[in-house]
């Protein structure tokens, strides 16, 4: 009790005193000694039972006054829940036991550790953190040892002992549990940096999971499991964009998912108009105008910084390079710091505890976890889980409230994602840039070809042609580091076509694989089915003169040969799974390419054999314009024009 500051003893001896007459109903603690009127009938041992004095305890302190029994015990309400622990500290630790940690008297420190021994600690913790490997105490020790030897020879230092240094470097510096690797790795340029975000779109955190619920696939139907990415705009906590893919997201998926970042969601036909842009200062007619349908009641802006974990389809060089053509900065997250990026894993588990934990087919958290059979409870096809997530993130996320991520300027206030991006209106305005549909194109992988030969360009072992490659006097007028080379741009999601666009006219043309038939019959695929069709190739030791001598061993590969009633019949549920998933990645790119007027001699976009394109950001936005509209800035409840003019422009080369 000496440890206790003097004026809080009383309130520690009113706790001890209390939890005395719970236990034995005496509150000296000792039946030799009561008090009058002791035991109470409802502390008396004998009667009743110790939960039952613990809930007549919390009741009769409950009836105190805030005031009076915060003076008398120090917290102004007590429950069952603070008697237990309040107890079990008594029981650890003695009367002592039911002070709080405040009240205790700060500790005198260490008068062993003088300034040579505090200046030899400091270096070898600097020593053995940044440059040399994980050592034992015993090794700190004796380089303690060593280094005041040599620093301060003729001086004779008082060195603690083991246990007072390890106890020393423990309240100094933690556990240090981490390892060295990953605490070099969280070092941050500055010391005890921190990114304050003020606005919405300063910092988007992508991040990839699996769904945790399973699906079936629109092909066959077979249940399969999918991943979920999505884009958290880090200030308002709005879910900008995500995808569903059946594969692990590639880079284009995550290149596409920035894309959907930057447009407007259009209104889908079962939404209500409470789903539609609701955001004050702005009105919807306006947003309609210039996106060229009804938006739906979701942010949507150019971000400034993009920050994810070390995942390779992060920290490829096609994302990085669609990240630096957006303008954006990238903020990779520290190694095995998942404080970095902590808010886009909290909607993940928002997001199962609200959503998905309701559904048929919900697959728990661990396998352990796992239902008899979630595959088979699985009733929801990928378009429809699609539309049920959109749904969900519009109507229910969007308005549902922050709590804890209440922002600074108001913490105490009710705020959710829509009302703090309404918020950032009047505070900062808002830029209006709508990209141009061109966008798909310029995120797409570039390959830069020195000549065009006769049969076209080679793009990844196939060879794509059209009318507009066969012009004898076509040169490339290119410089920097690809001078005189052609820029095309590929869908790995779908091989049959590539993407070149003419350095005059400016215009996007789409390349047809040579191997095509002219019905375009043939199945999609992707860049996973076309290594596969060459490595068969090569290992049957065949050597085609043309890509249209492949087609019979890439419509036998892929079992397309047979109709389509015959497919479930025929192949295995894997062949199924993964003939689903192209099929599904087809239909994914099909949607994000906009929707371009057939111009004379020009063959146009090939879809999905069999597949209507899905409803997306990039197919409702086909009738914009191809260039970049007119950027309103709306500031408060005022709107005006940044220029009162505008012209089309030939987008760069």
């Amino acid at each position: 009790m000496s440890d206790v500051k003097p004026e809080k003893r009383p309130q520690v001896e009113q706790r001890f005193e209390h939890l005395m007459e719970v236990k034995c109903g005496y509150r000296s603690g000792d039946p030799m000694r009561p008090a009058p009127g002791e035991p109470r009938p409802e502390y008396d041992p004998d009667r009743t039972t110790l939960t039952a004095r613990r809930a007549a305890k919390a009741a009769e302190l409950a009836a105190l006054r805030p005031q009076e029994a915060k003076l008398l015990l120090g917290v102004a309400h007590v429950g069952v829940r603070t008697l237990e622990r309040w107890e079990r500290r008594r029981r650890k630790y003695g009367m002592v036991g039911c002070a709080d940690h405040r009240w205790l008297r700060e500790s005198g420190g260490h008068p062993s550790v003088g300034e040579e021994v505090r200046e030899a600690i400091l270096a070898v913790r600097e020593e053995t953190r940044h440059h040399r490997s994980r050592v034992s105490g015993r090794t700190r020790e004796n380089v303690i040892h060593r280094y005041l030897r040599e620093t301060f020879p003729e001086e004779e230092i008082e060195i603690p002992s083991y246990h007072t240094l390890l106890r020393i470097w423990k309240e100094w510096f933690g556990p240090g549990g981490a390892r060295p690797r990953y605490d070099r790795s969280a070092e941050l340029p500055t010391k005890n940096g921190h990114v304050v975000v003020t606005r919405p779109g300063q910092v988007v955190a992508l991040d990839t999971t699996i769904l945790p619920v399973m699906v079936r696939q629109n092909v066959f139907g077979d249940p399969v499991t999918v991943h979920l990415t999505l884009a958290l705009d880090v200030y308002t906590h709005s879910i900008c964009a995500f995808r569903l893919t059946l594969v692990s997201d590639s880079s284009v998926d995550v290149a596409m998912v920035l894309r959907d970042v930057m447009l407007p969601l259009p209104m889908r036909s079962e939404w209500d108009d409470e789903m539609e842009w609701p955001y004050p200062g702005l009105p919807a007619a306006v947003v309609a105008e210039f996106a060229g349908h009804k938006v739906a009641a979701l942010p949507f802006f150019t971000p400034e910084t993009v920050t994810s974990d070390h995942g390779s389809v992060y920290r490829n060089h096609h994302l990085v390079d669609v990240q630096e053509a957006m303008g954006c900065r990238i903020l990779p997250a520290r190694v095995l710091r998942p404080t970095d990026k902590q808010a886009v894993e909290r909607v993940f588990g928002s997001a199962r505890s609200l959503l998905f934990e309701k559904l048929a087919g919900y697959t728990g958290i661990d396998v352990a976890d796992r239902g008899a059979d979630p595959e088979g409870d699985a009733v929801l096809t990928l378009s429809e889980m699609e539309h049920l997530v959109a749904t969900w993130v519009v109507k229910v996320w969007q308005n549902r409230r922050l709590g804890e991520f209440a922002p600074c300027w108001d913490p105490g206030g009710d705020h959710s994602p829509n009302s703090l991006f309404a918020a950032s209106f009047a505070q900062e305005g808002f830029a209006m840039d709508i990209p141009s549909p061109e966008t798909y194109y310029r995120f797409l992988p570039e390959h830069h070809v020195k000549r065009i030969y006769r049969r076209g360009v080679k793009i990844k072992g196939l060879w794509y042609d059209a009318e507009i490659l066969r012009d004898p006097d076509r040169h490339s007028t290119r410089g920097g580091r690809y001078k005189q080379q052609w820029v095309i741009h590929r869908e790995p999601r779908d091989r049959r076509v590539v993407f070149f666009q003419d350095p005059e006219s400016h215009e996007w043309h789409t390349l047809r694989w040579t191997g095509l038939p002219s019905e375009d019959d043939v199945p999609a695929f992707g860049d996973a089915r076309v290594e596969e069709l060459l490595t068969r190739v090569r290992q049957a030791g065949l050597k085609p003169r043309s890509d249209t001598d492949l087609l019979p061993v890439l419509l036998e590969m892929i079992g397309a040969v047979a109709p389509v009633e015959g497919w479930p019949s025929q192949m295995t549920k894997s062949q199924r799974i993964q003939h689903a998933r192209e099929i599904t990645q087809a239909r994914a790119a099909a949607a994000d390419r906009p929707q371009v007027p057939k111009q004379p001699g020009e063959e146009a976009h090939v879809a999905a054999v069999g597949t209507p394109a899905s409803p997306s950001r990039g197919a409702s936005i086909a009738s914009c314009p191809t260039t970049s509209p007119m950027r309103p800035r709306v500031a408060g409840n005022s709107f005006r024009l940044l220029s009162t003019s505008w012209t089309c422009v030939p987008s760069p080369r």
